[in-house]
């Protein structure tokens, strides 16, 4: 398995409008081979920017090396560049892979998405 993840430093005050700018994108992520899960990550806030994560999991690298050579990839980012598009967010976000070195899963979801005390 393979993570890819996309750290975004948003402003402060733009969270709502970051969040739905993805909220109301077109996802083709379904219908790419090797694709396991997307995850909007909201972090912590510092004084400035609120740090977000878009956190995609792969059957393999090669399944998402593949995904950002598609046409596809590229529909999906075709107004990341706009000029005319409101900045959200500071500088460009910065991409960090991972190759899966060990995984566990819960049998009920929802158990394993509750706070622990």
């Amino acid at each position: 398995m393979y993570i890819a993840m996309n750290r975004f430093r948003v402003i402060r005050g733009c969270e709502m409008d970051f969040e739905a700018v993805w909220r109301g994108r077109e996802s083709r992520l379904l219908q790419v081979p090797g694709f396991i899960s997307f995850h909007l990550l909201r972090g912590p806030e510092h004084d400035d920017y609120t740090l977000y994560s878009s956190h995609t999991t792969w059957a393999s690298h090669g399944d998402f090396e593949a995904w950002t050579k598609s046409g596809a990839f590229r529909a999906a980012h075709e107004r990341a560049g706009d000029p005319n598009r409101k900045v959200l967010h500071l500088g460009h976000p910065q991409f960090e892979g991972f190759h899966v070195v060990l995984s566990e899963t819960a049998s009920n979801p929802a158990a394993s998405a509750r706070p622990r005390p």
